[in-house]
């Protein structure tokens, strides 16, 4: 088994699918095209990593780790759950990536850029983002219960629903016009 780490390999329209990856380390790696459905990177470490155009579709990533900015663009993230991760140094941009259903239940991602993202019913409950923003990302029944989003940039962020009482929102950012996703639980009529 080789145990070395990966450096510097471009992956191309490669299927992973249903595979278990070896528990190594990848280290300023990009994969294009790639397919991980449904396979095991458990234990796997991504160093600077790009993935563009991949599909993570109920991949399994218990104590996987992504550090030093891992990027991942027009991803597919269906179910994804980066709660199982782990989140020592975790650091990572999402980039017009589909990340419905996706969980990051209890998970520490602070300073996390959503950039262009859709996050349907994604789980953030209990997660500390404190710091990330949400940049045009569509937050269609989020949750967040218990969440600490101090300081979150929500200001171009629309169709959220955060119950300020339950969650921690020190300093967040939030446009004028979406403020009935603050206030849904009062039944207000805005015009």
């Amino acid at each position: 088994m080789n145990d070395h780490p990966i450096i510097e390999q471009n992956f191309q329209d490669k299927n992973f699918s249903g595979q278990k990856l070896p528990s190594i380390e990848y280290d300023s790696c990009t994969f294009t095209n790639c397919n991980f459905t449904e396979a095991d990177i458990s234990v796997v470490t991504f160093l600077e990593c790009t993935f563009i155009d991949c599909n993570f579709t109920k991949v399994m990533m218990k104590q996987t780790a992504f550090r030093d900015e891992c990027v991942f663009e027009n991803c597919k993230l269906l179910g994804a759950n980066f709660s199982s991760c782990n989140d020592f140094m975790f650091s990572a941009t999402f980039k017009g990536c589909m990340l419905d259903y996706a969980s990051f239940h209890g998970f520490q991602l602070k300073n996390t850029k959503f950039i262009d993202c859709k996050l349907l019913e994604t789980d953030f409950a209990e997660a500390i983002i404190s710091g990330s923003e949400f940049k045009n990302c569509d937050l269609t029944k989020t949750i967040f219960e218990q969440t600490n989003a101090e300081k979150v940039d929500f200001s171009t962020a629309f169709n959220y629903t955060i119950n300020p009482e339950i969650n921690m929102l020190k300093g967040a950012i939030f446009s004028k016009t979406n403020l009935q996703g603050l206030l849904y639980k009062y039944q207000l009529v805005f015009k």
